[in-house]
């Protein structure tokens, strides 16, 4: 056992109370959003900063999902961020492994993935584009232009590099050409590197609104994200959700249909970081020794 002196005992206490600190922070908004949910005007109205309510209702919550404005956001987000995500991981992980492998021109690729990683053409050209290939009006136009995350895929290329090229040469012996040494080695091999890179990229289209505002015009195929935020900057809730018979008859303060609408759009993709955590931070750390 390593003996360990007492000025790193004392380092260790102080960052262990620094950052717990720092996580109680963190959940503090959290459950001021949670507390104000679920109270009624009287509590909110009275305390300043509301973190248990003396009194729970669930009619904010009631209401947001008897609005099907808000449920259908929530399925063209679910359906936007599991399609985009395969795209990604599909796009991504094919361009990287053929990079990996040295294919004709790869200084000519590679010098333009650092370059789209560097430079931006830009909101007005990008618009252009997805005008000109008609994607406007299309939940295409929230995956496709984003179909490649550079920096992600300069991780993933030099994770592949870090495989035993013996493992090509055994397939190649065995028959096996490129495409089916991709699918059955190299796929099963970077689950990890796969599992951390497609929650960045669920992450990424579960909480992107910008590009939505600019390409969708139709309101039926907004996003919640987009919907989130006519709820709480742009409009009154009832503007963004519409009315219903328990508005009229027991409407429930605005403030909590916001905040509940802010944890119902927040919980979903939160529920997925459980499930990949045992990849996490494995999966982050795989390529980034060798490059």
């Amino acid at each position: 056992m390593m003996f360990r002196t007492r000025g790193e005992k004392l380092f260790d206490g102080i960052n262990i109370v620094l950052l717990a600190l720092i996580g109680v922070l963190m959940l503090f908004p959290f459950l001021y959003i949670f507390s104000v949910s679920f109270s009624t005007l009287q509590d909110f109205l009275r305390s300043e900063i509301l973190l248990w309510p003396s009194t729970w209702s669930t009619d904010a919550y009631e209401y947001i999902l008897e609005s099907k404005a808000f449920l259908r956001s929530l399925g063209v987000t679910a359906y936007v961020t599991v399609i985009g995500t395969l795209v990604n991981l599909l796009f991504t992980a094919t361009m990287a492994y053929a990079l990996a492998r040295g294919i004709m021109g790869q200084r000519f690729f590679l010098f333009m993935v650092l370059f789209a990683m560097l430079f931006n053409a830009g909101m007005i050209p990008t618009y252009l584009i997805v005008k000109e290939t008609h994607l406007l009006n299309t939940l295409w136009a929230l995956i496709l232009p984003v179909a490649i995350g550079p920096f992600n895929l300069l991780v993933i290329r030099s994770f592949f590099l870090s495989i035993p090229n013996e493992l090509h040469e055994a397939a190649k012996i065995d028959g096996a050409n490129d495409l089916k040494i991709f699918a059955s080695i190299i796929l099963p091999l970077s689950k990890p590197a796969l599992a951390a890179f497609g929650l960045f990229y669920a992450v990424t289209h579960w909480n992107s609104y910008f590009s939505a505002i600019l390409y969708i015009n139709d309101p039926r195929m907004w996003t919640v994200q987009v919907i989130l935020r006519q709820i709480v900057i742009v409009a009154e809730p009832t503007a963004a959700l519409g009315t219903n018979e328990m508005l009229l008859e027991n409407p429930p303060p605005p403030v909590t249909i916001q905040m509940a609408a802010i944890l119902l759009a927040t919980v979903p993709i939160l529920i997925v970081y459980p499930f990949l955590q045992k990849h996490f931070a494995k999966g982050v750390m795989l390529g980034s020794v060798k490059g």
